[in-house]
């Protein structure tokens, strides 16, 4: 981050073999991983293919005590996977968020629930029923670059629920999925007996691999983390093949402050819109602040993000980290503003320590201010993805409340995305309004943080663009297993 030109150089030189990992310095090349062609990948699938035949008959109360354990390894190793996402780039800040997803996806009040729905049996007329999910078999994951270790963890629920596992690492970021699975995952599975072979993680060419997951006829599912035109189209080629896919796609989060909203709380929280500098599809992607409090909010916000500068990603300080498509930022910024938006301030590049560089890895946050629904409909920065911090705030036009809000709820719903949405507001009835007519999103957060992790509610799903024609709110306990009905008379 330091020294870019260096830093690439070193990578380019090692990638080519013309220096020795050996001879660097440790500090500069922290860690490395195996490359495996498109075969490896082919030979992990089929030892993954004969091992979920044999950890099929498991109980599945035994198979869930598999992910209570990577919890608790997760609580015990807390500071290690943080010093993996610090080396990544991940901030402090952000990596203690992606953990405490992880600790929500494994805890027991969310593995209590889904054991309470694998399996139900039932006496009627002289029969016993038995209504059970049943593992797909083979699951391939994979996960997102942005945040590969922390999205994998949907991997541990795959096994709990019966299937073998077969992770692709992404090549720009492989040591956080990486260290998860070998460190942490493999040698649980040892300690429980679990067939060789349930467990494969390679890191190799994308297209390749994909390509051949969804072509290998003992392939079952894929989940795919990534934007929407390509999960979109690999899921409709994996459905050709006769494959389940679980997409977690691209997101367009709103996030509304109505009238009479605790202001300092919604400022406060809009702020994880700059988690990563924007660079997860879960944090808001525009705000709509309801014209009689824009003022007051404004004036609690802005001083907010300010404050917000890059950094070292060990301070607890930094909440910031490099962008990888700085060109989109100007371009769309430019746009909006040639359209009638207003830079409140930022928009500019710099460096780690904040100062203005052309070549930094860095983007100011930059909030715009958008007057009006109309031209907010015009602009590509608040309906579709971004992914740098450009926000978008929408101050809408004054009319009655009640016309307002059906307004807002119809700009909101009018997003091809269906992720995330949030709402601040008192009025029981405005929210419940809210929550009926925003029907078509995975998760709705009323007066609560817009990327936290509450228990029994899942992480990750939504419809539309974001999940393809199947997207809802995702459970990896329904999403990789098929129900089964048994009926017998004894």
């Amino acid at each position: 981050i330091r020294d870019v030109d260096a830093a690439l150089t070193l990578k380019r030189q090692l990638d080519l073999g013309r220096i020795r990992v050996e001879d660097q310095d440790p500090e500069r090349v922290p860690a490395r991983c195996a490359w495996g062609e498109p075969l490896y990948s082919e030979l992990a699938v089929e030892a993954a293919s004969r091992a979920s035949r044999e950890f099929a008959r498991v109980p599945v109360e035994e198979r869930l005590e598999i992910a209570a354990d990577v919890h608790q390894a997760l609580l015990d190793r807390k500071e290690e996977l943080i010093e993996v996402l610090a080396i990544e780039g991940h901030p402090r800040k952000l990596a203690l968020w992606e953990l405490s997803g992880m600790l929500s996806y494994t805890c027991p009040e969310t593995l209590g629930w889904l054991a309470r729905h694998m399996n139900d049996e039932i006496e009627h007329a002289g029969r016993k029923l038995r209504i059970v999910r049943r593992p797909d078999g083979v699951v391939c994951l994979n996960p997102p670059q942005n945040a590969a270790m922390s999205n994998s963890i949907v991997g541990v629920l795959a096994l709990a629920v019966g299937n073998a596992l077969v992770v692709k690492a992404p090549r720009s970021v492989p040591l956080g999925v990486m260290h998860l699975y070998r460190e942490i995952v493999q040698p649980i599975l040892e300690r429980r007996g679990a067939p060789r072979g349930l467990l494969n993680v390679v890191c190799g060419p994308s297209p390749g691999i994909l390509r051949s997951w969804v072509q290998s006829p003992i392939v079952d599912d894929i989940v795919f983390f990534g934007e929407s035109k390509t999960g979109l189209r690999l899921g409709e080629d994996a459905y050709r093949q006769g494959k389940k896919t679980w997409l977690e796609l691209s997101g367009n989060d709103g996030f509304l402050v109505w009238r009479d909203a605790d202001l300092d709380r919604a400022a406060e929280t809009l702020l994880e819109s700059f988690y990563g500098s924007s660079q997860i599809c879960m944090v808001p992607k525009y705000a709509v602040i309801h014209p009689d409090v824009e003022a007051d909010f404004l004036e609690r916000f802005l001083p907010k993000v300010r404050a917000l500068q890059p950094g070292d990603a060990h301070s607890s300080e930094t909440l910031l980290t490099p962008v990888l498509k700085p060109a989109q930022f100007f371009e769309m910024l430019n746009d909006a503003e040639a359209a009638g938006a207003k830079r409140l301030f930022g928009g500019e590049r710099v460096d780690v320590d904040g100062r203005p560089s052309y070549k930094g890895l860095f983007l100011e946050p930059t909030p715009l201010r958008v007057d009006g629904l109309d031209l907010a409909q015009r602009l590509e920065c608040v309906h579709e993805e971004t992914f740098f911090p450009l926000l978008p705030i929408v101050i809408p036009e004054r009319e009655p409340d009640a016309a307002l809000l059906d307004r807002v709820i119809e700009f909101m719903n009018a997003t091809p995305y269906g992720l995330r949405t949030s709402l601040w507001a008192r009025d029981r009835q405005v929210i419940e309004r809210f929550i009926a007519g925003m029907s078509r999103v995975g998760i709705i957060k009323v007066n609560d943080s817009h990327i936290g992790f509450p228990p029994y509610i899942a992480v990750h799903g939504g419809p539309k663009q974001t999940g393809g024609p199947y997207g809802e709110l995702s459970y990896p306990a329904f999403r990789l297993t098929h129900l089964q009905g048994v009926s017998m008379i004894e």
